[in-house]
């Protein structure tokens, strides 16, 4: 036990060289998310024990949701100070009437702060058990092949580069660190509130699972990325459709119809999401999609969406954002 406990201890901080060693460059500066949790606390020690890339620092978001939001920014003030670290503690307004849920709201918030105070790359603490609860809460949403993707280990949001290193380690492997370096760490209480569909699935569903299945967690995460990979080529070939049928910033109906219905259904989704508008529901794009595939020249089919309306006519199909 004592050996293999001692090769977690120094295979942590390898793992994280490698994965940081293939996607930045020396003296790039990093912004670590911290938010108390034993994750974002791990993945804060790991970079400071493998030393300076260059400048390191981190960011903490006061979302003032729970009464002890000032004890874990004052822990992550005491935290960064013993490190030597840079900490920037940024308090938010959550709209607790938010129709997407608190979380989503919580979330929406904390990645606004990220957006405007993390400089270019910013280093979460999401790990293994993180990617195998969001892949079951998309399925049960009736998510598609990008829901079921899960959390990528690196996306873009506007100038900011998310990465997050930790994506294939377990919730045991990182305590286990944190236990070896004597590490301590915040337990929000809302994590054990199973009120919250997250907090259902890790406590009741994955713990279920894991006592029949115990590779369950591992399983499902990889089973993410395999998903995560066919959105990739679904992607890819989007691309090849849109250029094949483009008429500026259109696309020639005639063209469409020479399309599957999938592949016609794909290139949409593929378009809403360049704009960066919402997807409509998957019943409402399959008619929409049949509709373009149908229609004679006389008809003019429109789908009207939250940021604007996709819309039919004279021979190409148009995305009308809302003024």
């Amino acid at each position: 036990m004592a050996a293999s406990r001692n090769s977690l201890q120094s295979s942590l901080p390898a793992r994280v060289a490698a994965f940081l060693a293939t996607r930045t460059t020396p003296g790039e500066n990093i912004c670590v998310g911290l938010s108390g949790g034993c994750d974002s606390v791990v993945l804060l020690h790991v970079l400071a024990v493998l030393g300076p890339r260059g400048h390191l620092r981190a960011v903490h978001v006061h979302h003032g949701l729970s009464a002890n939001a000032d004890r874990w920014a004052d822990f992550c003030t005491d935290y960064c100070r013993d490190l030597g670290i840079d900490l920037l503690v940024e308090r938010v307004e959550v709209d607790r009437h938010s129709g997407s849920g608190l979380e989503a709201a919580a979330r929406a918030a904390r990645y606004r702060v990220f957006s405007g105070s993390a400089g270019d790359l910013l280093l979460l603490g999401h790990h293994l058990g993180d990617q195998a609860e969001t892949l079951l809460f998309n399925l049960l949403r009736g998510a598609g092949v990008a829901g079921a993707a899960g959390i990528p280990v690196e996306r873009r949001r506007q100038q900011l580069r998310i990465l997050r290193p930790l994506l294939d380690v377990s919730r045991d492997e990182i305590e286990t660190y944190a236990r070896d370096h004597r590490l301590d760490w915040v337990d929000d209480e809302s994590n054990r509130d199973t009120g919250l569909s997250r907090n259902f699935l890790r406590h009741r569903v994955l713990t279920v699972l894991g006592a029949r299945f115990p590779a369950a967690e591992r399983n499902l995460a990889r089973a993410a990325g395999h998903f995560a990979e066919a959105d990739v080529l679904l992607g890819e070939l989007a691309i090849i459709d849109w250029r094949s049928a483009a008429d500026g910033e259109a696309l020639r109906l005639a063209k469409l119809r020479e399309l599957s219905l999938p592949r016609l259904k794909n290139l949409l989704r593929y378009r809403l999401r360049q704009l960066g508008w919402h997807a409509p529901a998957a019943v409402r794009l399959d008619e929409f999609a049949r509709q373009l595939q149908s229609a004679g020249a006389d008809r003019h089919p429109a789908l009207d969406l939250a940021e604007g309306s996709m819309i039919a006519g004279g021979g190409v199909l148009r995305w009308v954002a809302r003024r």
